[in-house]
Parts: C-alpha cells; structure tokens; sequence
C-alpha cells in the first residue's frame, strides 16, 4: 500500500504542469551554459559554469527518476525511444570525462541535452515524428526533384558553359549554380549574364524557379501537414478511446437494470 501511494505521488508529480515548466526551464539554462562554455572564460567564471552544469545534471537525475518512479509499469518506461534518449544523456552526462581522452564526446553530449525539449514538449514530439513518417513520400518528391535539376543542369551546361565555365562548366557546377537559383542567392546576377547572350533565357530560370521554388515546396508542406493531421488525430484518439462492444453491452445491461428498478417502484407505488 505505502509502495502503491508513493507511485501514485511520484506520477503525480511527473504530469504536473508546473513540474513540466521547471524542466523545460532547466534545459534552456542548460543551452545557455553550453553556449557560454564556447568563449573565453577567467578560471573563476568557468569554475561556476562547470558547478552549473554539474548542478542541472543533477537535476536532470532527478527528473529523469521521478518519471520513471511515476511508471506503473517500469518495463514499459523502457519501450518508449524518448525515454532511452533521455537515460543515455543523462547517464553520459554523470560520467566525468573532462580531463580525459572521451572529453570531446562528453561535450557532444552536452550539448545534445538541447534535444531534451523534444520528449518533454509532446507537440514537439508530434511535430517530429510526423516529419519521420513523412520521409518515404518526401523521398519520392526528392528523387523528382533531383531529376528535374539534373536535366536543367545538363541543358544550362550545354547552352552556358561557354559564357561562364566556372558555373555552367559541366553538370556538377550547374547543380550547384541552379540550388543557388533555387535559394533566390544572387540568382539575377547569374540570368543577367547569360541574357546577354541568350535574350529569351530567362524563361530557363523562371520555369525551373517555379518548378522546384514553388510547386515542390507545396508538394513538401502539403505531406508534411498532411502527416501532422494524422498524428493529431491518432493522438486525440489515444486519449478519448472509443468505447469497445463490451463497454457499450455492460452500459446497456446497467440501464435495463435501472428502468427494471424503476419500473417496479412504479408498480408498488399504484398498489399502494
């Protein structure tokens, strides 16, 4: 029983807003000291970074036991990715390597605790798991992508390489010359040249601007938000099941059971 409230208290404590704030809290103080650690610092300031640092480790202990004290069941704290991340930071994080040779990986490490906000934020976690589930078709719209600038590459060289051969020289320069096109960096400067010679290219670079630009950028955002409205609503249903055949028998087997009762008060009350 004692064991039975103290889990309760520690769950409790885990779905508490407050609780979620000062986490969250904690690991933007936490990217700050990893951003302070990157200047020159006097021994003195960097002696109270390093105290700093050991103290929001700590604190990520605590957090880190108390969620999973707050478990009903401890296997399942394990089946969750997130909570594998969040252990392996933490415990990495407790391991002193600073004056030794696994130094840089532990500020590696260090610096990943930023990514903690991913599995405490659960709209972060959506946001991100959708953008995984929407890789393969992302793939598919990639690979057009990638067939539309290899054949833009390969008529730009053919037409510009001899106006400007350090961008048009051969098909690897044109890609790069047509993702600057595509980033808007400069591109007129690069349509200006060849319009020189060629009157009528600017229709080159405004097709392929509103080919990759514009309609594969919607075609990105559309699966990405398509994705996103179905992690929203499997997680809507997660937590407000539908109640199953068996719930709905049982409510109806309880109102039989009411209008019977009712309907016999009735009876006694006519015979009286």
């Amino acid at each position: 029983m004692q064991i039975a409230k103290l889990q309760q208290t520690f769950e409790t404590v885990r779905s508490n807003k407050a609780f979620e704030l000062f986490v969250v809290g904690v690991i933007l103080f936490s990217a700050i000291v990893v951003g302070v650690k990157t200047y020159d610092l006097p021994p003195t300031m960097l002696s109270i970074v390093s105290g700093l640092d050991a103290f929001i480790t700590l604190v990520f202990l605590f957090e880190l036991t108390i969620r999973f004290m707050g478990e009903e069941n401890k296997r399942h704290f394990f089946k969750s990715a997130w909570n594998i991340f969040d252990t392996i930071i933490v415990v990495a994080s407790l391991i002193p390597v600073d004056d030794s040779d696994m130094a840089f990986v532990g500020r590696l490490l260090r610096i990943f605790r930023v990514l903690r906000m991913v599995s405490i934020i659960p709209e972060l976690r959506i946001l991100l798991n959708s953008l995984l589930k929407a890789l393969p078709q992302l793939g598919y719209v990639m690979l057009l992508m990638f067939i539309i600038f290899y054949i833009y590459a390969a008529v730009g060289s053919t037409l510009f390489a001899h106006i400007n051969p350090e961008l048009w020289g051969d098909i690897s320069i044109s890609l790069l010359t047509l993702f600057r096109v595509m980033t808007f960096e400069d591109w007129t400067d690069v349509m200006y040249e060849t319009m020189e010679v060629y009157g009528l290219s600017w229709t080159y670079y405004l097709s392929f601007i509103f080919l990759t630009a514009f309609a594969f950028l919607n075609m990105v955002i559309g699966i990405v938000v398509s994705v996103i409205e179905k992690e929203n609503a499997m997680e809507e249903a997660a937590a407000h099941p539908e109640p199953s055949m068996g719930d709905l028998q049982k409510e109806i087997k309880s109102l039989q059971v009411m209008i019977e009762q009712m309907s016999h008060q009735q009876t006694n009350k006519g015979n009286e």
